[in-house]
């Protein structure tokens, strides 16, 4: 009788873990090295992050995806932006470039203020940041699911035409609110990806934004994505640190986030929603 072929591959006994986490565990040994296909899967990732921080965000694509969800848009079209960077590797050397809106830009959005009836409450600017696939895959249901939570909203906030800016980082935000003289900006951006997470997107509130606002005068919901927190859940959780900003008057680290303390009614669920 013939033996039976023993495997090369050294099984991890933590295996059995990793139908719970996206982080590279259990991966096994074959010999004194990683087996093939975990080698090949790292370089496949590692490829993936490289490519969400160097892709050009498809800003038609977005319009079009934008189009396509009518609850998505305010009544106005969408106004495009750019920052100081004039391209990608601009914005990747020149981090203070992507601050700042572009001169052409800054009158575009001035125009814009001009010819606004009234001061909006809340400003949404979606940022291509480090990652465009952050923004390509999350961007649009995430704001299509905060609209309409925001439409069931008691709170009477009205939304300024929502923005898009190319080449920007979280701060350009303040900027653009400042002008719009928004009460409240929320900033959608691509996060730095990582090995497991090149599509993971961030969002920044910050109340009474204006130019020079430091970090710790925002609040940061990270890693909205469907293999991380879930659009439902962040979009509940800002509503949460916008209502909060709004009777404290200010965001940041005097606005601390207790939805893990607190249940957040929401069409009758009364559960909490990070502890489901």
């Amino acid at each position: 009788m013939s033996k039976q072929k023993k495997s090369l591959v050294t099984e991890n006994v933590w295996r059995v873990l990793r139908q719970f986490t996206d982080a590279r565990i259990g991966l096994g040994r074959a010999g004194i090295s990683l087996p093939t296909h975990e080698l090949l899967k790292f370089q496949l990732a590692h490829a993936q992050a490289r490519d969400a921080v160097h892709f050009p965000l498809d800003v038609k694509r977005l319009l079009k995806d934008l189009g396509e969800s009518a609850a998505a848009l305010p009544d106005q079209s969408p106004l495009l932006l750019k920052s100081q960077a004039e391209d990608r590797l601009t914005y990747l050397q020149r981090p203070d470039l992507g601050r700042s809106l572009s001169q052409e830009s800054l009158e575009c959005l001035a125009g814009l203020c001009r010819g606004d009836s009234g001061e909006p409450s809340v400003a949404i600017v979606i940022v291509d940041g480090l990652s465009s696939s952050a923004i390509q895959n999350n961007a649009v249901p995430m704001v299509t699911q905060f609209l309409r939570d925001l439409e069931e909203e008691a709170g009477d906030w009205l939304l300024a035409p929502l923005i898009i800016v190319e080449q920007g980082r979280v701060a350009i935000g303040d900027e653009i609110g400042e002008c719009l003289g928004a009460s409240v900006v929320v900033v959608l951006i691509g996060e730095r990806p990582g090995l497991s997470s090149p599509d993971s997107l961030g969002i920044y509130l910050s109340w009474g934004p204006e130019s020079g606002l430091s970090d710790a005068r925002r609040n940061c919901i990270s890693n909205v994505r469907p293999a991380g927190l879930s659009f439902e859940h962040a979009s509940q959780r800002l509503l949460y640190l916008m209502r909060e900003a709004r009777r404290l008057g200010t965001s940041g680290i005097s606005l601390k986030d207790r939805t893990e303390e607190v249940v957040i009614e929401k069409t009758g669920n009364n559960k909490n929603f990070l502890t489901d």
